[in-house]
């Protein structure tokens, strides 16, 4: 394990709870885990006899893993180091990092460095999660097979984040001014990460060659007041975000990302629309669960990035994400 906050501490505590997994090593860089039980600073309620360090190679090199799971940083440029590390010990590495689930833009290049590196050690390297990862690309890319024709995909998920983890609620704005706002969409500390990745992986599974793709951040402004266990947010501040990513093929939108994740949505669901032949509409009704799907993802990745061809794969060529009992 390599990171261990909030989402990292969730993926920790599935693999304790499934059979055919062991945790051999646990790595991050918060000097007050450091030392620790890996058990104890995941909530588990026992120790596993891990003791969590920040020494990577130390880790890779004494516990001998099969498999890195990286739960840091969003960005792609930040995790490069701790990825390189992994497989300069030649380990396959499950990662939440959003940006490595489908590189666009500036991180092809880094890109194509990570599938170098992991071709040489002879090992797979993956980036998945609930969304990058599944809900607004590759369950998308997956109900095309069995359409004849398809002429453009709407994705929609809408979410309402009281339910999700405070960094989460703080990444879609909640509590700030408008002007706030604006201000760390300017800086990037406010957006999701992903939906041009999403889109990209979409558009190369269809064959569609884009001619660009946008990406619109606006506030969800609070009518009323709301809050969460974790924050409360009065009338007229942001209660979170909504994002639109789009992919235009000669001139016209064929991939639609909607995403709206705020405290109060009075209907959480992910729902898919393929417009073609035949049509296809799916709504999972209550929406899947960020946090909890996210973990899982990445869990049940873990078996099948071992039975996969060594380089930098993405879940639109991995097998089919199911679950895995051990």
């Amino acid at each position: 394990m390599y990171g261990l906050g909030p989402i990292g501490a969730a993926v920790a505590r599935q693999i304790v709870s499934r059979k055919g997994f062991q945790i051999v090593g646990a790595v991050d860089i918060d000097r007050a885990k450091i030392g620790l039980d890996l058990g104890d600073v995941i909530g588990l309620g026992k120790k596993l006899k891990v003791r969590i360090t920040n020494d990577a190679n130390g880790a890779i090199k004494s516990g001998k893993p099969d498999v890195a799971v990286l739960c840091t940083s969003s960005s792609l440029k930040k995790v490069m180091p701790q990825i390189e590390g992994v497989l300069k010990k030649k380990v396959a590495i499950v990662s939440t990092t959003e940006e490595l689930s489908y590189p666009v833009g500036k991180n092809r290049a880094l890109a194509k460095k990570i599938d170098a590196m992991a071709k040489k050690a002879k090992v797979a390297v993956v980036g998945t999660g609930v969304n990058p990862g599944f809900a607004m690309d590759a369950l998308p890319i997956t109900l095309t097979g069995i359409c004849e024709r398809v002429d453009a995909i709407r994705v929609d998920r809408i979410q309402d984040a009281r339910s999700r983890r405070l960094p989460f609620q703080q990444k879609i704005g909640s509590g700030l001014n408008t002007e706030q706002f604006a201000a760390k969409v300017k800086d990037g500390s406010v957006r999701h990460v992903g939906l041009a990745e999403s889109v990209q992986m979409i558009a190369d599974a269809m064959g569609w060659k884009l001619d660009k793709v946008t990406d619109d951040i606006h506030p969800k402004i609070a009518d009323k007041g709301v809050e969460s266990e974790l924050i409360a947010v009065d009338p007229g501040y942001v209660c979170g975000i909504i994002q639109d990513g789009i992919g235009y093929s000669k001139g016209k939108p064929v991939i639609s990302l909607h995403m709206e994740a705020y405290l109060g949505a009075p209907e959480s669901y992910d729902a898919v629309t393929i417009e073609g032949n035949p049509r296809v509409t799916s709504k999972v009704i209550g929406g899947l669960h960020g946090d909890v799907a996210t973990a899982s993802i990445t869990v049940n990745s873990i078996p099948k990035i071992l039975r996969v061809t060594p380089g930098l794969r993405t879940m639109a060529d991995m097998p089919i994400p199911s679950w895995f009992g051990g």
